[in-house]
C-alpha cells in the first residue's frame, strides 16, 4: 500500500545542542594574521606559541621587606652584623661576609653569598647588631631565579585570548610586539517598517529599535569589528543589497528580523537566491526562527526580530561560531543544579532558556526563580537576570523545590 506523507504534519525541529554542533562544522578560524604593539594586544588572540625571552624571576630576589644572610652563620644567640643594603632597583653591591646580613627590600636582588630572608618582623635591630629568629628553613622568603619559568620556555600558547592577567605576562617577558588574529568583522542591520530610531517621533504600530543596541553591545563584549548598516526597510530588493554590501566588507552577516514566516519576512527568500542557507527554525524557545547559512565568502545568521529571542540566539549560537572564528578554543558553558522556589508552567517541544535571579540561601544552597513574564518581546526580563534556567524538550512544567540546571551568565551577557 503506498503511504501519503501528512501535509499538516510539521518536520521536527533540531535539537539547539545538535545545531550548534553542525554550526561549528560550517566554519573555520580565520588565518589572517598581523603584529601589534602590547598596548594594542587586549582583546586579541595570539596566533603564534610565545616562549620566554628572559628567566622570571630574572634573579634571586626578596619574597618581602626583611633581612637577607648566610643559614649557616645563624647561631643562636649571637647577633649578625649589618654590611649593607639591597632595594629594588639599587642592588647591594658590597661584599658579603661571614657572620653579616643586609637589609633588603620586596623584590630587591639577593646577593650571592647569601640564601635566606627574614621578615623584618621578626629581626631585632640594635644599631648594626641584628638579631634574627631562627627561619623555618634554609631559602625561606627567597624567589629564585627562573623557578617560575626559564628562558625558552612557552608561555601563552597560539589561540589564546589575552586579558589583564595575559598582558602582565607578556610584559614580564618583554614582549613589546607580538602576532595576532586579525579583527573578526561583523556587519549586522535590522529589517522591519516599524522600526524607528532611538530619539524619534514614533507614529502609531511604531517601536524603537532595540536590537541594534543589544546587538552592538553582545558584538563588543566578543571584541570584533563590527559595521552598524542601520535599519533596512521591508523591501526585498533594499534587502537584498543590504545582504550584498554586508557581505562584501565582513566574515559574518548578521540580521535581526526578517526569518519569520510572515509576508514582508524577506530573508529567507533572498538567501535562498543569492546564497545558501543550512537550516531554519530549532526546537529553542525563545528563538525559534533562527536561520543560518553563507553569502559569498561570508556566513550569516538571521536572529529573530523579538528583542529576547535575538539575544538569546546570539548568546547560544553565534557566540560559539565567533569563538571558534577567532581561533579560540570551544569552552562548554558553566551549569549547575539549584532548587526551584516556584512553579514553572512549560509545554514539551522546545528546550526553553527562562531568564532568571540564582541567589543562595542562609546555609549557602543555590536557589532560582524567573524574573517574571517570559515573553520574547520582554526584553527588561534580561536585565534582571543574572541567569538561564534550562528546561529540557520534553520537560512539560516544573514544581517549586525541585532542582533545575542553571547556566550563569557568562561576560558576554553579564
Amino acid at each position: 500500500m503506498q503511504t501519503h506523507a501528512d501535509p499538516c504534519k510539521q518536520p521536527s525541529l533540531m535539537h539547539p545542542s545538535l545545531a550548534i554542533v553542525k554550526l561549528l562544522e560550517q566554519v573555520q578560524p580565520t588565518t589572517d594574521s598581523e603584529v601589534v604593539t602590547l598596548t594594542q594586544a587586549l582583546g586579541r588572540v595570539l596566533a603564534e606559541d610565545l616562549a620566554s625571552h628572559v628567566d622570571l624571576p630574572p634573579f634571586d630576589n626578596s619574597a618581602m621587606d626583611g633581612y637577607a644572610f648566610n643559614f649557616d652563620d645563624l647561631d643562636a644567640g649571637t647577633p649578625l652584623t649589618l654590611v649593607g643594603d639591597s632595594f629594588a632597583g639599587h642592588p647591594f653591591s658590597g661584599q658579603c661576609v661571614k657572620g653579616g646580613c643586609i637589609r633588603i627590600m620586596t623584590g630587591a636582588p639577593v646577593p650571592a653569598g647569601y640564601d635566606t630572608v627574614q621578615m623584618q618582623e621578626k629581626v631585632t635591630a640594635d644599631g648594626n647588631n641584628i638579631s634574627i629568629e631562627a627561619p623555618k628553613a634554609k631559602g625561606a622568603n627567597v624567589r629564585y631565579r627562573a623557578e617560575e619559568l626559564s628562558t625558552g620556555t612557552k608561555v601563552l600558547s597560539a589561540g589564546t585570548l589575552i586579558g589583564a592577567a595575559e598582558m602582565g605576562v607578556l610584559a614580564t617577558i618583554g614582549a613589546s610586539q607580538l602576532r595576532v588574529y586579525r579583527p573578526l568583522k561583523v556587519a549586522f542591520f535590522s529589517t522591519g517598517d516599524e522600526l524607528r530610531p532611538v530619539g524619534s517621533e514614533l507614529a502609531p504600530g511604531q517601536i524603537y529599535d532595540s536590537n541594534r543596541y543589544s546587538i552592538q553591545g553582545l558584538l563588543s563584549r566578543a571584541n570584533v569589528e563590527w559595521i552598524d548598516l542601520g535599519v533596512i526597510e521591508d523591501d526585498k530588493e533594499a534587502i537584498r543589497q543590504a545582504f550584498k554590501t554586508a557581505a562584501a566588507q565582513a566574515d559574518m552577516v548578521l540580521t535581526s528580523g526578517g526569518v519569520s514566516v510572515g509576508d514582508a519576512d524577506y530573508t529567507k527568500q533572498i538567501l535562498d537566491e543569492e546564497g545558501e542557507i543550512t537550516f531554519w527554525k530549532l526546537a529553542i524557545k525563545p528563538g525559534k526562527p533562527f536561520a543560518f547559512g553563507h553569502l559569498g565568502d561570508a556566513v550569516f545568521c538571521g536572529l529573530p526580530g523579538n528583542p529576547v529571542s535575538s539575544m538569546v540566539t546570539f548568546y547560544k549560537l553565534v557566540w560559539p561560531l565567533i569563538q571558534k572564528m577567532q581561533g579560540l578554543p570551544q569552552v562548554k558553558p558553566v551549569t549547575l543544579s539549584a532548587t526551584l522556589t516556584q512553579d514553572i508552567r512549560k509545554f514539551p517541544g522546545r528546550v526553553e532558556y527562562q531568564r532568571a535571579v540564582l541567589s543562595y540561601n542562609e546555609q549557602g544552597e543555590a536557589q532560582v526563580a524567573v524574573t517574571g513574564g517570559q515573553g520574547s518581546g520582554m526584553l527588561t526580563s534580561m536585565t534582571l537576570a543574572n541567569c538561564f534556567i534550562i528546561l529540557e524538550q520534553d520537560c512539560d512544567g516544573i514544581s517549586a523545590g525541585e532542582k533545575v540546571t542553571v547556566e550563569p551568565f557568562n561576560s558576554v551577557l553579564a
